[in-house]
């Protein structure tokens, strides 16, 4: 048995599977932590979550956190509040992958896997967030301040605040030399956000899968037809 943490898919289902069937050959006897950000910015959201689902039907152990972006699809969809955060062009690549023109028309099933998603998954050896904690709260609430949980871009790691336990995020797109680097060093707090979806950018432009045991890393490049994006 194996297991493995990865992250901020953003809807390229084709490098994802990928690093599923052709980079990891995943078994059912492996264990998969996806860390959030499943649909927006890139090509195929509904394609990401279609692969997900499959994967948990057919007996994968595939466990998903939820991540800022699956969040605000999940608001603007049921609250049909103003998503203009992303912008036109940031929208429609999502609003296409469904084959709908609004948010609230995404079909129910998707909407309703996004709203079981856990905001953080613990490990006997790690915790597994999307973005990060403020350490600077007791404990009990750090872990309940889900906006930052979702959302913040810095953090001073704790390790007494997660008895003792490392902790895994995505969130923040970094080189992947970088994160290789880091790796290697096995730290207490380590982000394998490196940038996927940003394939006009080859410093970036990378699935990055960490096996928790080995600590070895497996990093594809992104192999999604072409689709339009902004550079990075």
């Amino acid at each position: 048995m194996s297991r493995y943490a990865t992250t901020d898919l953003h809807g390229c289902v084709h490098t994802f599977r990928c690093l599923v069937e052709e980079k990891l050959c995943l078994s059912r006897h492996d264990e998969l932590y996806l860390l959030g950000d499943y649909v927006n910015k890139g090509p195929d959201s509904r394609g990401v979550l279609d692969y997900l689902m499959q994967l948990q039907a057919s007996g994968y152990n595939v466990q998903c956190l939820r991540g800022n972006h699956d969040q605000a699809l999940l608001d603007a969809a049921r609250h049909r509040w103003r998503w203009d955060w992303l912008g036109p062009r940031g929208r429609q690549p999502t609003l296409r992958s469904f084959g709908v023109r609004r948010m609230s028309d995404i079909p129910a099933h998707y909407l309703d896997w996004l709203a079981t998603l856990p905001y953080e998954i613990e490990l006997p050896d790690f915790v597994l967030v999307h973005a990060g904690y403020d350490f600077a709260l007791p404990p009990t609430e750090m872990r309940q301040d889900y906006t930052t949980m979702l959302n913040t871009k810095k953090y001073v790691y704790d390790p007494s605040r997660l008895a003792g336990k490392r902790l895994l995020h995505g969130h923040v797109p970094t080189l992947t030399a970088q994160v290789r680097a880091k790796a290697a060093t096995r730290p207490g707090a380590l982000g394998l956000d490196t940038g996927c979806v940003y394939r006009h950018n080859p410093e970036l432009a990378h699935l990055t899968a960490l096996n928790l045991d080995t600590w070895d890393l497996t990093q594809v490049p992104n192999c999604e037809p072409a689709y339009a994006i902004g550079k990075r």
